[in-house]
């Protein structure tokens, strides 16, 4: 069973819940009429006008939170008639929700639209559960960056058409400047620090956590491109093995000793922000400046990318392949991929998320727009980090880290 694959089996009481939350019942049983590949753009407006799209995002940051309940919803309802519904959840809900209406024979989902990157990706490929190729037809994605791999590929898979880039970051850590002033840039450094500062350093148990775990895994089998393509078993099996061995030998070091691990990258945020931790990391590497900007980081946290290199990667918009309102979720996609869309969020006061859009693309002004906005004060410029940018490995390397680091150093 593709449940106990991907290890993403959602509660039934849960399930029903969303299901009854997200107001499914509003939705035409038999689907929406769709309309043919070849209508034009304003015939898709016509058709999606006044509708409602159900979104289900992660709902972790109040940041991201507030740019898309107060700055997006507002502009699609006032634009486009559309009603935005945003629900939480990412990942394993996403997979597990479109997989129990499967189940369910169900030919109408409850969701038109998905935040999703990654191996979520690939086991929604896998069961065919996004709509697609679709992004040829929104016209703001003539702007989009498709040159770079690290937007055309996720996870080493093509795109092609089934999801459409929205962010583009790279893994940063976040380090307390009064305790650290020479932060680790290789492996040894770290296990010469981790021995000299025990307590002070962890990782979460989470998609954060595991990326991390990520660009240790490069970093055993060669660095940067050492486990570009297809999964490879003898690959993971030799370099996860020193992986494991490295962090085994070194978790004594860590916080509470290494006998637990945080659950959420909130709750390492707050060890770090308390002062329990002098570090934490982040996905978006321009974190740390929106954070310090809300008072929850001290005002000497600083960003960094090590020697060793973190993963640099894209996050996705996708449609589920039962979306009632298809039409309406391709217009909300166009307007977040548009350049003032994109211009908003990239601000480090908003959210501070790197854009998909080639700046030699776009108009002159809004050019020289992205051009002027310089806000980072405590995040690396990307163009210093951008040499340090690893590609995301195959799918299979996440899902496989997320379990062996349950059986090899959780329960060890």
């Amino acid at each position: 069973m593709l449940y106990r694959c991907f290890h993403v089996v959602l509660p039934v009481f849960l399930l029903a819940t969303f299901l009854l939350a997200s107001g499914c019942g509003s939705k035409n049983p038999e689907g929406a009429a769709e309309l043919p590949a070849n209508a034009s753009w304003e015939q898709m407006e016509e058709a999606a006008r006044d509708q409602t799209v159900t979104m289900m995002m992660w709902q972790g940051d109040p940041l991201i939170n507030r740019y898309m309940q107060e700055w997006v919803r507002p502009r699609v309802k006032e634009r486009f008639g559309i009603d935005l519904e945003l629900v939480s959840g990412q990942g394993s809900q996403v997979v597990s929700t479109l997989m129990a209406e499967q189940d369910a024979g169900r030919k109408t989902s409850a969701l038109d639209l998905v935040w999703i990157n990654g191996e979520t990706f690939y086991q929604l490929r896998q069961i065919d559960g996004l709509y697609g190729p679709f992004t040829e037809r929104l016209p703001n994605s003539r702007y989009v960056n498709w040159g770079s791999p690290f937007i055309a590929y996720d996870f080493q898979q093509p795109v092609n058409g089934w999801e459409c880039p929205w962010g583009n970051v790279q893994m940063a850590l976040i380090y307390d400047t009064a305790q650290v002033p020479q932060p680790p840039q290789t492996l040894a450094d770290w296990e010469r620090w981790w021995a000299a500062n025990p307590g002070k350093f962890t990782f979460g148990h989470d998609f954060t956590g595991m990326t991390l775990l990520k660009s240790w895994l490069i970093a055993f089998a060669g660095g940067d491109t050492a486990l570009n393509g297809a999964f490879d078993e003898a690959l993971y099996a030799q370099h996860s093995a020193e992986l494991w061995a490295f962090i085994n030998r070194n978790k004594k070091h860590f916080w509470n000793k290494g006998q637990s691990f945080p659950a959420s990258l909130a709750q390492m945020h707050q060890l770090f922000a308390n002062g329990e931790l002098w570090f934490t990391m982040s996905n978006n590497d321009a974190e740390v400046d929106n954070k310090i900007a809300e008072g929850f980081f001290p005002g000497n946290s600083r960003a960094y990318v090590p020697l060793t290199g973190t993963i640099q990667n894209s996050h996705y918009l996708g449609i589920p392949a039962g979306a009632a309102e298809r039409e309406a979720a391709m217009l909300v996609i166009n307007f977040l991929i548009s350049p003032e869309a994109q211009w908003e969020k990239m601000k480090p006061s908003v959210w501070g998320d790197g854009t998909i859009l080639a700046l030699d693309k776009l108009e002159p002004e809004w050019a020289q727009r992205f051009d002027a906005l310089h806000g980072r004060k405590y995040a690396p410029d990307r163009a210093i980090i951008q040499d340090r940018a690893l590609m995301e490995p195959a799918p299979e390397y996440m899902i496989r880290l997320f379990a062996d680091f349950r059986t090899h150093v959780i329960n060890q």
